[in-house]
């Protein structure tokens, strides 16, 4: 039996797309990148304390959770906008917070307990085997909005050029490569949550395609502290 992942990632398409606008998308995001920056450099230091409250406590401090997955939700908005299947025109909104008619959203259940002693090792060797297929996936070794380019090398970066220049000479955006790229991407969410210590459960070696996971649930609906 499948169990429901922790990690929630999902994406819708939109009806309409501009042929051309996914080749300046990059630059609209700029603002986006230098927020970004500047975040992921308090992700980061979040993560470290958070590393140690785990170590101690056995919990992620939900102000700090909250925190993290609000970037790593910033993050995939603008990938998704931009970088990754490009499947939306809307531009992305400047929040951490969930933004529910918003095409592209992002979720980890938030766990009331964490293991003390799986801290010390699950962020660099048990994880070691998905930060190889994430290499694979975006031709680098991490999940930052501004690397996650054509030019990578990775399997997402050209899926997403191939998915584009089809949009460009026929008008329409192949679904089966949409389904595709989100379930490429739903691995690569999954693994970065686990790493940034949001989670204890290990991400699966399956591929969910599709742009909405199944069963849906409503990811407005967090647990209260």
């Amino acid at each position: 039996m499948i169990g429901v992942s922790a990690v929630r990632l999902e994406a819708s398409l939109d009806p309409r797309l501009s042929r051309w606008l996914w080749l300046v998308k990059w630059l609209l995001a700029i603002p986006h990148y230098i927020v970004l920056f500047f975040l992921w450099i308090a992700f980061v230091v979040v993560t470290v304390i958070a590393f140690f409250a785990i170590l101690f406590t056995g919990r992620y401090p939900r102000p700090l959770f909250d925190f993290s997955v609000g970037v790593l939700r910033w993050n995939w908005r603008v990938n998704y906008y931009a970088h990754t299947a490009l499947g939306t025109d809307r531009y992305p909104p400047f929040t951490l917070a969930d933004v529910p008619d918003y095409p592209a959203r992002f979720d980890v259940e938030y766990p009331e307990r964490l293991s003390r002693g799986l801290v010390l090792v699950k962020w660099w060797l048990l994880a070691i085997p998905q930060y190889v297929v994430v290499g694979i996936l975006l031709g680098h070794w991490g999940w930052g909005g501004e690397d996650d380019r054509w030019g990578g090398g990775g399997l997402i970066p050209f899926l997403s050029l191939v998915a584009v220049v089809v949009l460009a000479f026929t008008g329409r955006y192949p679904v089966h490569l949409f389904d595709f790229l989100l379930g490429l991407a739903r691995w690569v969410a999954r693994v970065a949550a686990y790493a940034a210590l949001l989670t204890d459960q290990y991400p699966p070696f399956r591929l969910d395609m599709g742009g909405q996971e199944s069963p849906p649930t409503d990811l407005t609906k967090r647990p209260v502290p």
